[in-house]
C-alpha cells in the first residue's frame, strides 16, 4: 500500500503565499502521477494541478500563473507553490497519486488533506 502526507497549509491573506508538499510512503514500485485536488465547503472536489512521471503539468484555469506544481528529486515527494492566494483559493487540499505498489497494480491513493484559509 502507498500512504500519503501532506502538509503546509494554514490561514493567510489575500495576496499572500503557501507551499503544499506531500510526501508518499510504502511499498512503492512506480508512482504514475501526483495532483493536488481541492475541495471548497459545499463544492465538488476538483483538480488543481498534475505532474506526470516525465514532469508533464496541468493546471486548473483558475490557478494558472499563480500555481506551480513540481516533483522532488527523490520523486516521491509533490510540492504545490501557491502565490498570490485569493479567498476563492479557501478550501480542503488533497494530495492524490496514482501508483503502482510492488504488491499490486496500479491504483489511486488520497491524502488526508490540509486545510487552505485565505482571508483578511
Amino acid at each position: 500500500q502507498v500512504q500519503l502526507v501532506e502538509s503546509g497549509g494554514g490561514l493567510v491573506q489575500p495576496g499572500e503565499s503557501l507551499r503544499l508538499s506531500c510526501a508518499a510512503s510504502g511499498s512503492i514500485f512506480r508512482i504514475n502521477f501526483m495532483a493536488w485536488y481541492r475541495q471548497a465547503l459545499g463544492q465538488q472536489r476538483e483538480l488543481v494541478a498534475s505532474v506526470t512521471d516525465g514532469n508533464s503539468t496541468n493546471y486548473a484555469e483558475s490557478v494558472k500563473g499563480r500555481f506551480t506544481i513540481s516533483r522532488a528529486n527523490a520523486r516521491n515527494t509533490v510540492h504545490l507553490q501557491m502565490n498570490s492566494l485569493k479567498p476563492d483559493d479557501t478550501a480542503v487540499y488533497y494530495c492524490y497519486c496514482n501508483a503502482r505498489s510492488v504488491i499490486g497494480p496500479s491504483r489511486g491513493y488520497w491524502g488526508q488533506g490540509t486545510q487552505v484559509t485565505v482571508s483578511s
